[in-house]
């Protein structure tokens, strides 16, 4: 079919997706490729940078077959946060591996940096804590043990990486919602912070360029997979690309992303320095002007389902969530997924989980629904945090997968006691990035028209007693404790 579109590449954890996307906001066309990862050590966690690029140019191409005569007006990019690499600027060539988001071999840094005192000072210029996910302390790994191989460096997130191959090598550069997940960026003043940089051992004149997130960067030249001249007109953080696809532009907006773990994020009318157990962020930035954002990030959402599921003896997750609706509350017991640590906001890496409340009046239906309302209680956890912060709240939408479970969003309705409203583009991140690079190149012309393209389904109210919420909510604060031995 004869038409003009944008092409949006979602480049993620285990897979980059190329989607081609129209002017009324329908997918014309999408394909994806696989990324490998691997595991050299315990907790250390990397990827190939060269491998990343050839499976975004065969998605890309494997896209473009299936729509041949789509006109493409310009090209958008969202990524996987915080992962971060090095490449000798001479030759494009990166130097070790790309580190990602996931990796913990910085834990000791980190702790080190605590130790002496600094992160108060780094949580108030960059809203993110001292942790192994962010990419500051990756940096400094990468450039103390591969940084000797070349004089000239570039230092990048994954899109700064994408838009170098694309450009041909000619760009090297970022936008300020990737750039304020490295720690190295100062959020109120918008700009690389010399004082960190210094704190964590980087040169400045490594590091991309900034700009807004719906801005032409480049033109694709020598890509291979596409013509030359195509502007690279959009780059965000794939997160921050899902909360712009819901039309979160409102002071208040949210959303909730369910899938493994999850990311709940709301928007913010200026920069305020996080309260304990979540991050501030940018969400995203237009002509010149940051839209700021809280963020908090749970490490065990819907993964407890197939555990809960086989510890239970049954067949799938759809039977364990069938099994859940057949009692109406939880009989006392409480499911405290911390598997693998607490997230936000308790940010405990001890931590562990349990079921405990157990009677003899327990039955297997009461532990699959302490399982399904563990979703609802930790995501109702971080988002009370900051509706108190921010002072005000506004529309919340779901996505990820479990979002299209009515049950389990009915929980998350109940337990936040404010409406959801569950969204129906499949390809969040990837839509996102189209809208901003539409923005930019005047596809689309402004936030409004942006509005009219959002796919919601219908909201979904609470409708659970307030006694009810609050003794379980009760019952579940208990039980958080006693994962941490605190009680």
């Amino acid at each position: 079919m004869t038409g003009k579109a944008i092409l949006a590449i979602d480049e993620g954890t285990t897979n980059s997706k190329a989607v081609l996307v129209s002017h009324a906001g329908d997918i014309i066309a999408s394909a994806s490729a696989p990324v490998p990862i691997s595991h050299p050590k315990s907790g250390w966690v990397e990827q190939d940078a060269e491998a990343i690029w050839q499976a975004t140019a065969t998605a890309i191409a494997e896209c473009l077959k299936k729509a041949p005569e789509t006109e493409i007006v310009a090209l958008g990019i969202s990524n996987q946060r915080e992962s971060i690499l090095i490449w000798d600027r001479n030759t494009g060539r990166p130097l070790g591996p790309v580190i990602s988001w996931q990796c913990r071999r910085t834990a000791d840094a980190c702790r080190a940096l605590r130790e002496a005192g600094h992160e108060a000072d780094v949580i108030a210029r960059t809203g993110l804590p001292l942790d192994p996910m962010f990419s500051a302390t990756k940096v400094a790994w990468l450039l103390d043990n591969h940084g000797r191989a070349a004089r000239d460096i570039c230092i990048g997130t994954v899109d700064s990486w994408l838009i170098w191959k694309l450009s041909g090598g000619s760009v090297h550069a970022t936008d300020r919602a990737n750039a304020a997940r490295t720690q190295l960026f100062n959020l109120a003043e918008g700009c690389w912070d010399d004082d960190l940089c210094r704190l964590f051992g980087v040169d400045p004149e490594m590091l991309p360029s900034v700009f807004d997130s719906a801005h032409i960067f480049a033109a694709t030249k020598d890509a291979g997979v596409l013509p030359d001249g195509l502007p690279i007109a959009s780059a965000i953080g794939d997160s921050h690309a899902a909360l712009f696809s819901h039309a979160a532009f409102a002071t208040g907006d949210g959303k909730m992303t369910f899938g493994t773990g999850s990311s709940v994020m709301t928007t913010l009318a200026d920069y305020i320095v996080p309260p304990d157990g979540i991050t501030t962020t940018i969400a995203w930035s237009i002509a010149g002007r940051p839209t700021f954002a809280f963020e908090g990030n749970i490490l065990v959402s819907a993964s407890i389902f197939p555990w809960t599921a086989e510890l239970l003896g049954l067949e799938s997750v759809e039977a364990l969530l069938v099994l859940a609706e057949t009692v109406e509350d939880t009989g006392g017991v409480a499911l405290v997924p911390a598997h693998v640590g607490l997230g936000s906001p308790h940010w405990d890496a001890d931590a562990r989980g349990l079921v405990c409340g157990l009677s003899f009046a327990s039955r297997p239906a009461h532990i699959a629904r302490a399982a399904a309302e563990s979703l609802a209680f930790q995501v109702r956890d971080v988002y009370a945090i900051m509706a108190e912060a921010a002072g005000h709240a506004g529309r919340i939408s779901v996505d990820g997968g479990p979002s299209r479970n009515r049950f389990l969003m009915q929980l998350v309705a109940d337990y936040l006691d404010r409406p959801v409203t569950p969204c129906r583009n499949a390809e969040a991140s990837a839509i996102g990035a189209a809208h901003l690079a539409g923005l930019a190149v005047g596809f689309w012309p402004d936030l409004e028209a942006l509005s009219a393209l959002a796919r919601r389904e219908p909201e979904i109210a609470p409708s659970m007693p307030a006694d009810r919420r609050d003794r379980s909510i009760g019952e579940w604060t208990k039980a958080i404790a006693r994962t941490t031995f605190a009680v």
